[in-house]
């Protein structure tokens, strides 16, 4: 279908395509509250019957925890290409409730954008997705390729037990291609391919001082806090600079090189990151620039310290434990299970005297991406971005990470891209979540338009 046929198309089924998506938006599919698993398990039981509904054939692949959704529509021919898309169902949790100005579960628009958890991470994504692929079907009865879904339902879990059924899975997956429709643009109408996203680990930290709290009045001054200790290690973390002082942490790190920093996007603006997030672009290695920082170069964060006493009122206590939650985000080459190894031991080896150090490495773990602009599904994904959009495609790295990639293109074997329309102010994760009518229509065209273009010699 050429982009006005998708268009009609659209028109005449948006009604349709509001009252699906708000079904789709009313699951409470929360994958990290175990008390929601059953909702969880409908919402992807609603997702499979769309697809039974629109000609796919399907399987609901069960895992330890939450179920994939496999389908697939492969009778375009062995002379056409197969792309494998992958979405998630499963959503965040909500908390702070009391910060919603709508109820997370009950979709509701207010100037064009549709207020819902997952409204854009992952449902809106997923749904113009689904809704492209009914369009095509309804009014071709066919798709100009073959076409494999897998749309997991622990993504935000770290993919537990989606990742552990892939190598049994692999010829089920085979593909020429593989496009994570979970990604976003810098701005409304500035069209833009995802080429690599960074890779995750994380690690919990705790430090003990005693075998029991202590009163600070009669203890403090003989023992050493925990929570001074803790500070301490890691405030060793980085330099002056920024720069990652763990031994090792560089050692498989590669520089962007030239060829790519003339292809892809680094503009950056300060002020007006400054006033969309309130904060000032100034961490990280100041030897890069902020994109760099965000997107190409490896980190160690500090994503949760506690202990002691933190209600209301004071407890004046010595705690006799203090914690911390890392997370690493690394680069292509740097295995990420090891990155954080070498971050606990570290932090093991600079404890000062006085305190105990145990460290958790956590499992779901996963690698960085990268994907060449010179590939013919990111052609076609940019083909299809310039038609919609009617501006030049732009290039670009996404800091985030999506465990499960990696594993999933080595099983599937295809070409990696990285592709949506997320907005960095879509508060995803956050209370008031949103997503665009608008991206919804754009987002079936681009899927419509891209598989047409993949037919083809692009």
């Amino acid at each position: 279908m050429k982009l006005d046929q998708l268009q009609k198309a659209y028109d005449e089924s948006r009604d349709k395509a509001i009252e699906d998506f708000f079904t789709f938006l009313k699951f409470q599919s929360i994958s990290s509250e175990l008390e929601q698993a059953p909702k969880v398990r409908e919402c992807g039981d609603w997702v499979q019957g769309f697809l039974d509904g629109i000609g796919f054939h399907t399987e609901l692949w069960e895992t330890m925890l939450h179920p994939v959704i496999f389908a697939q529509w492969t009778d375009a021919g062995e002379d056409k290409p197969t792309i494998l898309i992958y979405n998630h169902y499963d959503v965040q949790p909500v908390d702070p409730i009391e910060e919603w100005e709508s109820g997370p579960f009950e979709p509701t628009i207010r100037d064009g954008e549709v207020y819902a958890r997952g409204a854009q991470d992952n449902k809106g994504q997923c749904f113009y997705v689904l809704h492209a692929l009914r369009l095509l079907m309804e009014k071709e009865g066919k798709l100009p390729v073959n076409v494999k879904l897998f749309i997991e339902g622990a993504e935000e879990i770290g993919s537990t037990g989606s990742s552990n059924i892939l190598e049994q899975k692999k010829e089920d997956l085979k593909a020429d291609y593989l496009a994570i429709v979970d990604m976003g643009i810098h701005r409304p109408n500035e069209p833009a391919v995802t080429l690599g996203v960074r890779g995750i680990s994380t690690l919990e930290v705790e430090v003990q001082g005693s075998n029991t709290d202590l009163h600070s009045g009669s203890h403090g001054g003989i023992v050493y806090n925990p929570l001074h200790a803790l500070s301490e290690m890691i405030a060793k973390l980085r330099d002056e600079e920024g720069t990652v002082l763990v031994p090792g942490f560089y050692d498989d790190v590669e520089e962007l090189s030239d060829e790519d920093r003339n292809r892809v996007c680094l503009e950056f603006s300060e002020n007006e990151y400054e006033e969309m997030f309130g904060a000032k672009p100034v961490g990280g290695e100041r030897a890069y620039s902020p994109v760099e920082r965000a997107c190409v170069r490896p980190t160690v964060e500090v994503n949760g310290l506690w202990g002691g006493y933190t209600g209301d009122g004071f407890k004046t206590v010595i705690p006799a434990k203090a914690h911390a939650k890392i997370s690493c985000r690394v680069v292509p080459h740097q295995d990420p299970d090891q990155t954080a190894r070498l971050v606990g031991d570290y932090l093991e080896e600079i404890a000062p005297e006085g305190v105990k150090v145990k460290v958790n490495v956590h499992q779901g773990a996963g690698g960085a991406v990268r994907a060449s602009v010179d590939s013919k599904v990111v052609k076609a994904f940019a083909n299809a971005y310039e038609e919609i959009f009617r501006k030049p495609c732009k290039y670009i790295f996404e800091g985030g990470s999506i465990p499960i990639v990696p594993a999933l293109a080595d099983a599937s074997g295809g070409e990696v891209v990285l592709v949506g329309l997320g907005l960095p102010d879509d508060q995803i994760h956050a209370p008031n979540e949103h997503f665009g009518l608008d991206r919804i229509e754009r987002g079936v065209l681009l899927i419509g338009r891209t598989l047409d273009y993949l037919s083809q010699e692009v």
